[in-house]
């Protein structure tokens, strides 16, 4: 081979060589946890670990709470069913972000008595995590509590912080970055409500802005939830989240989308920021609770999975009686749509279900939504009942 033929052959080698190494130097996968938030444990705890043990790595369990007036309380958890699990687990510790002072003594006390509470039940803990919403100006009193924590807890527990954007304009933030392993920022329930939950594009603002300050690891903690504005006393909306507020009033309920979700994750993975370890999904849903999303859309969100909604109607008949049923066979949670329709003949009876009202016009059966709500992915809801000759399964539709 001539020397012009060599080298020619060697620069195409050593191109396909370096696409070949780019096109291996694949980005891993991005961790994902999981919050469980419920202050008291009940039997739907057995389903919901079940379910998102194979997609969710770690669990961060709220253990423990402190409010300026209510003082010191501990979540109901299930122990035995925590250690069934034998995922990771980490303690929450909540300082409400109310409190006009932190008494660095007995925080201490209360998370020592909280983790030999724990470990006499059988539990063995990962780690420890401090979510406190302070203010700016109080973050140097709030360094020194994690300083001292920090050296009271055991050098094999991990201590991690829950973290606000706001806190990005701090000249405190590194400091109070350097007492703790990791952080975990909060991009969600930052703004006013009426504005939403979440903006993608605003998250990932931040969370590129916090890999430029943080040089240990973190996670985004991201919304699978809704909430409900109640009109206040003064103008300002209340929240009604997980725990339902005992005042009168037109509920407007906020929902995180999926959708939006699934954007910004599309984007992390494509280009993460630098020291970003994963996702921590707020939090793990129960049967029944209409304020998350279904397990079934958070874990096809947390796997990248394509997103839809099929919903269909199925009839169940016996003795001319048809059960109309409202299916959805996809994997993203549905608002129940506004009408359906169904050509039927002979009809002597008839009733909407699960919030539809039923009319019957020029050999239409129509159920109308008459509240909102939601169709969970994979689930069915009774919407009517009819009692006809003839109900045609093809000629059945949704709107919209």
């Amino acid at each position: 081979m001539r020397p012009r033929a060599v080298l020619r052959f060697s620069a195409l080698l050593l191109s396909a060589l370096l696409l070949s190494a780019c096109g291996n130097d694949q980005q891993p996968a991005l961790d994902q946890q999981l919050y469980i938030w419920q202050r008291q444990w009940t039997a739907a705890h057995v389903d919901a670990l079940a379910g998102s043990r194979a997609d969710f790595s770690t669990v961060r369990v709220l253990a423990l709470q402190a409010f300026p007036q209510a003082g010191w309380s501990r979540a109901r958890i299930d122990a035995a069913l925590l250690k069934q699990d034998a995922r990771p687990l980490i303690a929450v510790v909540r300082l409400d972000g109310q409190l006009p002072s932190l008494d660095q003594d007995e925080i201490i006390r209360q998370v020592r008595q909280l983790l030999a509470d724990w470990q006499e039940q059988g539990l063995t803990l990962a780690g420890v995590e401090i979510d406190h919403d302070a203010g700016s100006a109080r973050l140097p009193a709030y360094a020194r509590l994690l300083e001292r924590l920090r050296a009271a807890l055991p050098s094999h527990l991990a201590l991690s912080i829950t973290a606000l954007p706001a806190w990005l304009d701090s000249r405190e933030l590194p400091g109070l970055l350097a007492r703790v392993d990791s952080s975990v920022l909060q991009v969600h329930a930052v703004s006013d409500p009426r504005r939403g939950l979440f903006d993608p594009r605003q998250a990932e603002q931040w969370a590129r802005r916090w890999a430029r300050i943080s040089a240990k690891p973190f996670y985004l903690a991201l919304p699978a939830y809704g909430v409900a504005l109640l009109p206040g006393a003064e103008g300002a909306p209340l929240v009604e989240s997980e725990a339902p507020l005992r005042r009168a009033g037109e509920r407007r309920e906020l929902m995180a989308d999926p959708e939006q979700l699934s954007q910004l994750g599309r984007a992390l993975r494509a280009d993460p920021p630098p020291h970003l370890a994963g996702l921590i999904w707020f939090r793990l849903p129960l049967k029944g609770d209409v304020r998350a999303w279904s397990l079934e859309t958070l874990k096809a969100v947390a796997r990248g999975d394509a997103l839809s909604a099929e919903l269909g109607i199925r009839l169940e008949e016996q003795d001319g009686l048809f059960d109309i049923r409202l299916d959805n066979s996809g994997n993203l949670d549905r608002p129940l749509p506004e009408q359906l329709t169904l050509a039927v003949a002979q009809c002597d009876g008839f009733d909407g279900l699960g919030g539809y009202s039923a009319e019957l016009r020029d050999g239409q059966l129509l159920l109308t939504r008459q509240r909102s709500g939601r169709l969970a992915a994979g689930a069915s809801r009774a919407v009517g009942w009819a009692r006809c000759t003839k109900i045609d399964q093809g000629a059945a539709h949704v709107r919209p």
